[in-house]
Parts: structure tokens; C-alpha cells; sequence
């Protein structure tokens, strides 16, 4: 099994599913530009990923300008053909995708706008600042 990798980064370009073959393969190609940690804005990296599959409906829900997270595998394969020299063919295939605002939903409700004061109010509780220890 490969390592997978995750990436962040705001959509540069989605391009249109493809069908290659007779079988009913279909592929789908995107760039981000990486805006991740250690990401400096001043040199901008842009990344191309693929999509295969069923995964091609997963930018449906994206446009460009959108800011994600990207899980992805590295994938390669050797090819040689009409005596050309042997090439060796790497991409990066994407299995989900997700807003990076979705993560914070999930990290519960903030307290940032209580005040310190309510919630001593609320309880009714008296309390010592005489700490015992």
C-alpha cells in the first residue's frame, strides 16, 4: 500500500472530465496553488493533480478561487513504445478533497465571544481565590 500525502491550496484551474478508451476510463485534471504551511507567497508553487474515476465528480462542488485540502497518492509507470527510450510517467492522484473552512465546523462552537465575567455571573457560585496548594 502507498503512503498518502495531503496538500493545501486555493484552485487555479479545474479542467473537463476526459474519457480515454473504449472501457469507459475517465480522468480529471486540476492546479492548486500551494498555500500550506511553510509556503512562501512571494515564490508560489503550482501543483497538478488528477482525479480518475469516480473520484472526477469531486470538484463538482469546487471553483477556482476556493481554498482546499487535497488527499492524495503518488502514482507512476514506466513506458516505452516505438523504439523511443524508456519514460518513466508520475502523477498525483487525488481520493478527496475538502474546503478548508469544512474543518473548522467540525471543531465544536466557539467561546471567543463569551466574557470572563459571564460566566461567573450565570453560576452563582462564590468563588475563593485563596488557592489551597
Amino acid at each position: 500500500m502507498s503512503k498518502s500525502y495531503e496538500i493545501q491550496g486555493v484552485i487555479h484551474s479545474i479542467g473537463a472530465t476526459t474519457e480515454y478508451g473504449n472501457n469507459g476510463f475517465t480522468k480529471r485534471e486540476f492546479v492548486i496553488k500551494l498555500t500550506g504551511e511553510g509556503e512562501n507567497s512571494a515564490y508560489p508553487n503550482h501543483v497538478a493533480l488528477e482525479l480518475i474515476k469516480d473520484k472526477c465528480a469531486l470538484m463538482d462542488a469546487y471553483n477556482v478561487g476556493d481554498e482546499i485540502n487535497v488527499h492524495f497518492n503518488f502514482s507512476g509507470r514506466l513506458w516505452s513504445g516505438n523504439g523511443k527510450p524508456e519514460r518513466c510517467f508520475t502523477s498525483l492522484q487525488a481520493w478527496r478533497i475538502e474546503a478548508v473552512d469544512a474543518g473548522m465546523k467540525d471543531q465544536g462552537p466557539s467561546y471567543a465571544h463569551y466574557d470572563a465575567a459571564d460566566f461567573n455571573q450565570s453560576s452563582g457560585a462564590s468563588y475563593d481565590d485563596d488557592v489551597p496548594f
